[in-house]
């Protein structure tokens, strides 16, 4: 090799040396930032593809749910002065077909009491809800809820729950009546029930969940939240008074957890719709003062008023892994009430907080 060739190696090294000092760093960022916004791209496009709208249903990595969360995020309590609730004269009428498939179900549990089979379906007078509104006050912004209630019964309740039955013309309640990008829009006779569903935790930090029995006529065997209580006509509205969500939340500990006001401290965190079944939800968290999970067991074994319920109970420690990975569990995951989920959810972010569970959350996803 001549001195020449030698030469020229030397110098274009060190230009490479020098070009690569320059440009290179410059080069990355370019293609980093190519590539960043290719992916916001396809992230944006497959978004759109996903959701359709602008209201999402709770989900948790491969959990999906049917719970929309309307109100509430788990940090903030809505006190119970917030709430104000409003109802209406005159019941919930069904649409004429409808209300023939009402008088079908009457007739069915007039014959199986009449021939002893089984114990018939009991018609007790409930609420249907007319609208529910979110407001916030001017200085603070805290939410005010207005929801206003009808009259009406279980049967119209379970006829109502037919959505997908064929009407005369070959659509059903829910193409006729529901719009999927407007899930808070929707006649009162569709959404016949308003329920309480608490999650409750114990003084020793474990979360109660509940198996409903197998004999309930809605939802059987599936797993819910630790109280799940309807409003009722009756119980819940004291002469003319509207229901207060509340003490309804509290007749709920009483009859299925066998808990007295004072030995628990609630709040009221969220309200959700179930918007395939039209079903609306207050959802709360309950902290017992000073039982634990075992002396609750012992309590419940001295007698529950609406034991038949649940068929079993489990007890999960109260941490954001912990009650994911309970959720996610291959014989859970496909068994859970709408509605649970989000509100185990709600109920650690109000505990733990956002970022702490969603980082505990997301960890349990990923090591699926």
């Amino acid at each position: 090799m001549s001195g020449i060739d030698v030469g020229n190696g030397v110098v274009g090294a060190i230009l490479g040396v020098v070009f690569a000092t320059l440009f290179q760093q410059g080069l990355q960022d370019v293609w980093f930032r190519i590539r960043r916004r290719s992916a916001g791209v396809v992230r944006s496009i497959t978004f759109r593809e996903q959701q359709g709208g602008g209201w999402s249903a709770f989900s948790l990595g491969p959990l999906h749910t049917s719970a929309l969360i309307v109100d509430g995020d788990g940090g903030a309590v809505i006190p119970p002065e917030s709430v104000h609730v409003q109802v209406l004269d005159g019941d919930i009428e069904l649409p004429a077909e409808m209300s023939a498939w009402r008088d079908e179900i009457a007739a069915e549990e007039e014959r199986v009491r009449e021939s002893g089979e089984r114990a018939p379906v009991w018609n007790g007078p409930r609420y249907a809800v007319e609208s529910f509104e979110v407001s916030r006050t001017a200085l603070d912004e805290h939410a005010e809820i207005h929801l206003r209630l009808r009259p009406t019964d279980y049967y119209t309740f379970l006829a109502a729950q037919q959505l997908d039955r064929r009407l005369a013309d070959g659509s059903t309640p829910r193409g006729r009546h529901l719009d999927p990008d407007q899930p808070l829009t929707a006649p009162a006779f569709l959404q016949c029930s308003f329920g309480i569903n608490i999650a409750v935790v114990t003084a020793d930090h474990l979360l109660v969940v509940t198996h409903r029995s197998d004999r309930v006529r809605m939802a059987p065997g599936v797993w819910n939240s630790s109280v799940n209580e309807g409003l009722s006509q009756h119980i819940d509205s004291a002469g003319r008074n509207a229901p207060d969500l509340h003490s309804a939340a509290r007749r709920g500990m009483r009859e299925e957890l066998a808990l007295e006001p004072h030995e628990f401290s609630l709040f009221l965190l969220g309200f959700v719709l179930d918007v395939e079944k039209r079903a609306w939800s207050a959802h709360f968290y309950a902290r017992l003062n000073d039982m634990t999970g075992e002396q609750l067991q012992t309590r419940m074994s001295r007698g529950v008023a609406d034991r038949w319920e649940h068929q079993a109970m489990e007890y999960v420690p109260f941490r954001a892994v912990d009650v994911t990975r309970y959720l996610l569990r291959p014989d859970r995951i496909h068994r859970w009430a709408p509605v649970a989920p989000a509100l185990f959810h709600l109920a650690l972010v109000h505990v733990h907080g956002r970022a702490s569970v969603e980082r505990a959350e997301a960890q349990v996803v990923r090591r699926l």
